[in-house]
């Protein structure tokens, strides 16, 4: 039953924090002790790092988060993403493009309590990069 809820609690978590911006709803999802170990060094770890990130992430891209794939087991949820976005903004130097990409990601949260306490999360920046610049080599995901 553990998994289940916990799997409930990381794909509204998802539809909430990420994909609506409910930041006051943020209570509702992280356990005091948070840890965001995929932050940039130039943020904090905790809560105010990921709402900052994910506002930084917001002025450069419209994005989208759907959950393709996801494991729970015990007090550990694993979910392979993939994130439809608008670039609206600057982003790694680059100039707001206007294009539509997708790029994929997986993310891996500890659980304690009903809450999120630790996170990690591997998005392939690089394949950004390439589409945004219209690269032909690399990583490029096809849309």
């Amino acid at each position: 039953m553990m998994q289940k809820e916990n799997a409930l609690l990381i794909s509204a978590f998802i539809e909430e924090i990420w994909n609506k911006r409910n930041f006051g709803q943020l209570e509702a999802f992280l356990h005091t002790g948070f840890k965001d170990h995929s932050l940039p060094p130039s943020l904090p770890a905790g809560k105010d790092g990921l709402v900052k990130w994910i506002t930084a992430t917001g002025d450069s891209f419209e994005h989208r988060t759907f959950i393709e794939e996801h494991v729970s087991e015990s007090d550990k949820c694993m979910v392979k993403l993939r994130m439809q976005l608008k670039h609206i903004g600057a982003w790694r130097g680059i100039a707001p493009t206007g294009l539509d990409i997708t790029a994929v990601g997986y993310r891996f949260f500890k659980i304690r309590s009903g809450r999120i306490i630790e996170h990690w999360g591997l998005i392939d920046g690089q394949a950004i990069e390439n589409q945004l610049k219209n690269a032909s080599h690399g990583c490029k995901i096809a849309g």
